[in-house]
């Protein structure tokens, strides 16, 4: 049986480490898929309605009910798509390391221990500002970084990095 986690950064902390602060994807990330969904479902009810109302057995009204049906059916997997999007990302501060983890099935993982990390930067539109997301910018020694889009609360993590690399 395959055991299936939910709570990556938890079930990959060493001993010794506890997490500090967490933080995923800003809800901004569910906006594209919820007004696809809307599109779709919308077009897919016209498609219900207008079929309920032809001619019963007309080619017309089967092809109207199963294209309304299958819209419908495209609008929810929009919306799930998008939901298991933003729950599949974590983000997290211990006191040893940084921890991003994104995807569910494929999936990616970026731990940079606190001692490597040269600098940590925010970039944030004036949507990202108003609305509390932006990039997060991880540069660790010898010239690699990582960029994290949409993250919520991007100016706390850095404070929390930050934090903990000038903790003794």
């Amino acid at each position: 049986m395959m055991k299936v986690t939910v709570r990556y950064i938890e079930n990959n902390l060493v001993p010794g480490e506890t997490v500090l602060y967490k933080t995923r994807l800003h809800w901004i990330v569910l906006v594209g898929p919820l007004l696809l969904s809307i599109l779709l479902a919308a077009l897919g009810i016209a498609a219900l309605v207008g079929g309920s109302q032809a001619d019963p057995g007309s080619e017309s009204r089967i092809g109207l009910l199963l294209g309304g049906t299958l819209l419908l059916i495209a609008a929810v997997i929009v919306l799930a798509i998008g939901l298991v999007r933003r729950n599949a990302t974590e983000v997290a501060v211990s006191n040893k390391r940084v921890l991003i983890k994104k995807g569910f099935v494929a999936r990616k993982s970026i731990e940079v221990l606190l001692a490597k990390i040269e600098s940590i930067g925010v970039d944030e539109s004036v949507a990202g500002r108003m609305l509390g997301y932006g990039s997060v910018i991880v540069r660790g020694t010898g010239g690699t970084f990582e960029t994290f889009n949409t993250i919520a609360h991007p100016n706390e993590f850095r404070r929390q990095v930050q934090q903990q690399i000038g903790a003794p």
